[in-house]
């Protein structure tokens, strides 16, 4: 009889031994494109320009490590395979979202928590019909069918969603698709911008986005658009909406999207600037932690590398000069978008003019020199550019660029003694930080299937 007694009680210990050990709030933070190198970059801007003591908060948690980014078809992955990998546990060809390479479909933890009760929110710096937050909610064979994906979105029934802009609301020619009204019918109130969302936000099922016509994503940090989303604001828009509508537990997924976008752009100064951002995004989850540390996990990784960024360059400069980064005012995109108005424009473009407008808003030709070589080759491409209009234009994977906007910031960033090794991406690690309930269990050189595979049986979906 008391053997039996104290077995029950044994059973009755284990079973609320693993009940504590769920995660009643699960974080999810996924660095687009943020490599090892990016990190390295932007915490040595934060030590040695910023003056912090602390490192970046990612790098404060107890664990890091690492993981592995190839997909089912390929050693480089794209966002596609990497954000399935990284939602579903699952690898997948290139392109492929929430589908196995013979498009059976597979689901992410965020629709397995969902169905266990748990509240949902899924917000980027870029559209919410991207790869990566598609990769939680959809099943199509191609990452551009953007109506599929957008009417996965409304069939998802996750209780927030934040992004710039829904590619799938219109078609080709620019004709309403009905997305948004059937966003609408599925009970989500579609708002743009943060004066629509404070006026909305008590609304129990919402998709915020920006009100930027000009950008299609939340645009740069460095740029400092005013008004404009950005993920601190987000990330806390998603969390106060999660407290309010599912206060018992939630899980929540943030990309960083712009990290991406900048380093395929080689702009160095940018990333350093959307890591921060990052961030800070990150800190406003860690101080939840905090205040519950024995109830939440937060995992922080990136779906791959872009770029190949790195501090040291071939001929460059004997130390790295981050410091300059703070001269920087635009991003390579706003610059882009500048000359072209120029060139539009069909006015005379005079050097001497560039030359203000680089050192006013870049540093070149004032606190950053320039040397005879650079200073040839950056009027060499002004000329051929703004005077000869025989330029050649510069393709990355989102965005087009003159020559001379090229030479620009390629020029900057030796300078600055950032280097690149691609457009694209590239196949080396990505970081892992986590803290909170299970954190543990990432400590090892991770696969990038594992980081949801260990959610799950941290959340007691699998045993």
């Amino acid at each position: 009889m008391f053997s039996k007694f104290f077995s029950l009680l044994a059973c009755l210990a284990l079973a609320i031994s693993a009940w504590a050990q769920t995660p009643k709030y699960i974080f999810y933070f996924i660095g687009d494109g943020m490599g090892m190198g990016h990190v390295m970059t932007a915490q040595t801007y934060n030590r040695t320009v910023l003056c912090n003591d602390k490192p970046l908060t990612m790098m404060q948690f107890p664990v890091s490590s690492l993981a592995m980014t190839y997909s089912a078809n390929k050693k480089i992955t794209d966002s596609a395979a990497a954000g399935t990998a990284l939602s579903t546990g699952s690898k997948t060809n290139n392109g492929m979202l929430g589908m196995l390479p013979d498009e059976t479909p597979v689901y992410s933890i965020a629709t397995e928590l969902k169905k266990l009760g748990y509240g949902i929110a899924i917000g980027t710096s870029v559209e919410p019909d991207d790869a990566t937050p598609g990769a939680f909610y959809t099943h199509v064979p191609s990452r551009s069918m953007y109506y599929e994906i957008g009417m996965d979105m409304a069939k998802s029934d996750y209780d927030m969603f934040v992004g710039s802009v829904l590619r799938g609301a219109k078609d080709d020619k620019g004709k309403d698709t009905g997305l948004v009204k059937a966003l609408k019918s599925n009970g989500y109130t579609v708002v743009e911008g943060r004066e629509a969302f404070e006026k909305n936000k008590n609304k129990d099922k919402i998709v915020l986005l920006n009100n930027d016509p000009r950008i299609m994503h939340f645009g740069y940090t460095i740029d400092s658009i005013k008004d404009n989303l950005h993920l601190p604001y987000i990330t806390q828009a998603c969390l106060d909406h999660l407290k309010r509508v599912s206060p018992d537990k939630f899980f929540m997924m943030i990309e960083g999207g712009n990290i991406d976008w900048a380093a395929h752009a080689n702009d160095g100064g940018a990333v350093v600037k959307e890591i921060l951002n990052f961030n800070e995004a990150i800190k406003i989850a860690y101080d939840f932690y905090l205040q519950h540390p024995d109830e939440t996990l937060i995992v922080v990784t990136a779906d791959h590398n872009t770029g190949g960024m790195q501090m040291g360059v071939e001929d460059g400069p004997d130390e790295v000069n981050l410091k300059n980064m703070d001269y920087q005012r635009v991003s390579i995109e706003m610059f882009e978008m500048y000359c072209k108005d120029l060139i539009d424009s069909g006015k005379t473009v005079k050097w001497d003019d560039m030359k203000s407008y680089l050192t006013k808003n870049l540093g070149l030709y004032g606190p950053i020199a320039v040397n005879k070589e650079q200073d040839e080759e950056l009027r060499e491409k002004f000329e051929s550019t703004f005077v000869e209009h025989d330029s050649d234009d510069v393709e990355t994977l989102y965005t087009t660029y003159n020559e001379f906007v090229e030479t620009v910031f390629d020029t900057l960033d030796h300078i600055n003694g950032i280097g690149w090794t691609t457009t694209s991406h590239a196949g080396d690690f990505v970081p892992v930080f986590a803290v909170g309930v299970g954190s543990e269990k990432f400590s090892n050189v991770n696969n990038n299937i594992d980081i949801p595979a260990k959610m799950r049986k941290i959340a007691g979906i699998t045993k």
